[in-house]
């Protein structure tokens, strides 16, 4: 076991430890990137469902290949995850926020 000073601690603690750099509660990720990610595959079914109603009607090969070119050409939405920041980038910015102007 290593015995480590409290400034190497702390510089361990700064590298390490994590904040939520969105500025919402550290729990309420649990509920919101769940919702974030099917908002997200909810567009795109609903985009998919347009593009293909444009193609309802009498049978016509013209209207659907448009409709499938329409479809396969639309590049979906994407939900992406953003990992916290970092303790010591969080600190210092608070840091520079409270510094007068």
């Amino acid at each position: 076991m290593v015995r480590r000073s409290p400034q190497e601690k702390k510089q361990l603690r700064y590298a390490k430890d994590r904040r939520n750099g969105y500025g919402e509660n550290d729990k309420a990720s649990r509920k919101n990137l769940p919702r974030k990610r099917a908002r997200v595959h909810r567009a795109n079914r609903h985009q998919a469902h347009a593009d293909l109603q444009q193609a309802t009607g009498p049978v016509d090969a013209e209207s659907s290949d448009a409709a499938e070119v329409r479809l396969r050409g639309r590049r979906p939405k994407l939900f992406q995850k953003h990992p916290d920041v970092p303790l010591g980038d969080h600190v210092r910015w608070q840091l520079r926020r409270r510094q007068p102007r």
